[in-house]
């Protein structure tokens, strides 16, 4: 396992056990969705991989669809921000190869298609954060912003994206 090194210069843990710990969860890293329009699901630029916006898709279908505070529970919404990460982590390693090389998660933004009068965002975008925390340890700690809206595509309920530090490419000045 390699060590990582947060913004604060030190150690923040190590991250060659990713598939592992989500393993220990009972989770794996799924294939790429593939995209619902004309997009990649993830872009790297230098050090940073910059994903998509992952929908809460398993097995080729939504875990949920329609309104939080409406149709769709907070807990159900959380747990379509757990597999919108989960779908986020498996853009970085189809663009990078390998999870070990990811240093740290720097930002999640979550997307919520929620009720007028719901303001849980924060906690639907919990499944996200925590998800990525247990899977990369310290290395998972990110700034977050989590944003209300009136619909996401295909009536998802949530839409979460991602920026990773990675390891600098082989022969990279």
């Amino acid at each position: 396992m390699s060590e990582v090194t947060g913004g604060h210069g030190g150690p923040v843990g190590p991250v060659g056990a990713v598939e592992e710990r989500l393993a220990e969860l009972g989770l794996e890293v799924p294939e790429v969705v593939p995209p619902v329009a004309v997009y990649v699901p993830a872009v790297r630029s230098g050090d940073h991989v910059f994903t998509s916006g992952q929908l809460p898709m398993r097995s080729g279908s939504l875990v949920a669809t329609g309104k939080v505070g409406g149709d769709v529970t907070p807990e159900v919404a959380a747990e379509c921000a757990r597999q919108c990460a989960l779908n986020a982590i498996a853009a970085v390693r189809a663009e990078v190869g390998d999870l070990t090389l990811v240093r740290r998660v720097v930002k999640v933004v979550c997307f919520v298609a929620s009720v007028p009068d719901f303001t849980g965002q924060p906690g639907v975008a919990n499944g996200a954060s925590e998800l990525l925390g247990a899977a990369f340890g310290d290395a998972g700690v990110h700034a977050r912003s989590a944003v209300g809206v009136p619909v996401l595509p295909l009536d998802a309920p949530v839409e979460v994206e991602l920026v990773v530090e990675v390891a600098a490419e082989p022969g990279a000045a």
